[in-house]
């Protein structure tokens, strides 16, 4: 075996079962590795996402993170902050008999990162992190007309919509393209045709759809979602928290939360088997978003070696 071993682990993130949430690998000392190979090790793997762990710029924090698609990298992502924090917080107590609380420090190329991390001695863990760029809309982002969206999503234009929610498009760090859907059983139903998909969401790399409905498979949930990234070579995400972080935007603006601390919680995931809830928490200040959070689950699921 060659003499270059990279310890990595598998994570469930934005769940608190086995085999559940969206799953992520974890590549610990990689700042030898090259980009082509972070991007190779990625598409190995063939996770939504891949982190790989290196060292940070500043001492003071506690890494730096590198994210990959299959595709291509990314500024920021929330299930890899989600799960490679509590991860290094698993690292930190390796000894672990009851719980702890830590914080981590993470810098990704959107910004720094904290994380507030609560550890548990059964390998489940729990992380809640200030999102760095708050969510805003993107103009310059034009999505076809309500029919070429349905056609793109195999939908009905009747589908497209409900009360005041159009589509519309924010950025949290990621662009999506956001997407109400009138109920449960068309969200069913959607998928991406992808003859009509650029069409409906544009020819870039970041033409993703984040659809969204407030009819809900668990009682306790805000909104049901599903997320598709073909661009991202992703077809879909069971959980995707840098969505929900742009989300926050279409909250604010069609749904009009007043003054103070509001939470949500979104399900995604349920149609592909791998359910997961995904927490946001929004701040409103006159009349404004003026802080977010993301947070969920996390459970430990195995570890290897790679040899690179």
């Amino acid at each position: 075996m060659s003499q270059n071993e990279h310890r990595y682990f598998i994570l469930d993130v934005f769940t608190k079962e086995l085999f559940a949430g969206n799953q992520l690998a974890v590549v610990l000392d990689s700042d030898d590795l090259s980009d082509e190979q972070m991007q190779k090790i990625a598409r190995e793997f063939n996770f939504s996402e891949t982190v790989f762990v290196c060292q940070p710029e500043n001492k003071a924090h506690n890494a730096s993170l590198r994210i990959f698609t299959p595709a291509y990298e990314l500024p920021f992502a929330g299930h890899p902050t989600v799960g490679t924090a509590v991860l290094l917080g698993f690292l930190r107590f390796p000894d672990l008999e009851g719980e702890q609380n830590c914080v981590m420090l993470l810098e990704e190329k959107v910004g720094r990162i904290r994380a507030k991390v609560k550890l548990s001695a059964e390998g489940l863990g729990k992380a809640v992190f200030e999102v760095p760029q708050l969510s805003k809309p993107l103009s310059s982002v034009k999505l076809g007309s309500k029919d070429e969206i349905a056609a793109a999503l195999g939908l009905h234009i009747k589908d497209i919509g409900f009360e005041n929610h159009v589509p519309t498009a924010y950025t949290a760090g990621v662009p999506f393209a956001m997407v109400p859907i009138r109920n449960l059983e068309a969200m069913k139903r959607a998928h991406p045709v992808m003859p009509s998909w650029s069409t409906a969401f544009g020819a870039h790399e970041h033409n993703d759809a984040y659809l969204y409905t407030r009819e809900t498979v668990c009682h306790s949930s805000n909104f049901h979602t599903r997320m598709f990234a073909p661009g991202m070579g992703i077809t879909e995400d069971p959980a995707t928290g840098s969505a929900a972080a742009a989300f926050a935007g279409v909250i604010c603006q069609f749904d009009k939360p007043g003054q103070g601390s509001h939470r949500y919680s979104i399900e995604q995931g349920f149609e592909m088997d791998r359910p997961s809830i995904i927490e946001l928490g929004l701040e409103v200040s006159e009349g404004r978003l003026s802080s977010e959070t993301v947070g969920g689950r996390v459970v430990l699921v195995s570890e290897g070696k790679l040899y690179i």
